[in-house]
């Protein structure tokens, strides 16, 4: 029988990577051209290129919180938002959308291989836990803004 910590990593995981009541962020983010990505609906603040490389800056910064304590935030909210609406080209988006993804599998790793109750040493008593909640809540939120985007440029499936 499993304990009960193998049971939350492993719900943990389902979460990180989507859910199971939505869309995940991988497929909210296939399947799209640079000019999709780069459009900014009317009275929406941001492209789908700006969310995806905002959830890539907080994630990363979330994973390398957990890690390492001398990780250095980037300054909020400036850093965290890209100014440009558009990538500079497709290998840009590309390279976004595998960062993401291997963040998220290191983050699993590192939740796999440690304690999730115990305090960050370095934090003022995150766990990884907690950075697991948040990444996946996080995720979630601006995936629903991407699939939003998407359905006003008519560029998803239902």
């Amino acid at each position: 029988m499993e304990n009960h910590t193998s049971i939350l990593i492993n719900e943990l995981k389902k979460l990180l990577k989507g859910g199971g009541a939505h869309v995940g962020l991988k497929e909210a983010l296939a399947d799209l051209t640079i000019e999709q990505v780069s459009k900014k609906p009317d009275l929406l603040p941001y492209s789908i290129w700006q969310l995806a490389e905002h959830i890539r800056i907080a994630q990363w910064d979330m994973l390398e919180f957990s890690k390492d304590g001398n990780h250095q935030s980037p300054k909020w909210p400036e850093q965290y938002w890209p100014e440009e609406v558009a990538p500079e080209s497709e290998e840009a988006w590309n390279k976004t959308i595998a960062r993401i993804e291997t963040d998220l599998k290191e983050f699993i790793e590192l939740m796999e291989s440690a304690d999730l109750y115990s305090q960050i040493p370095h934090g003022q008593g995150q766990t990884l836990l907690r950075e697991a909640l948040q990444i996946a809540d996080h995720n979630a939120y601006h995936t629903a803004e991407i699939v939003v985007i998407r359905r006003l440029i008519g560029a998803w499936k239902s």
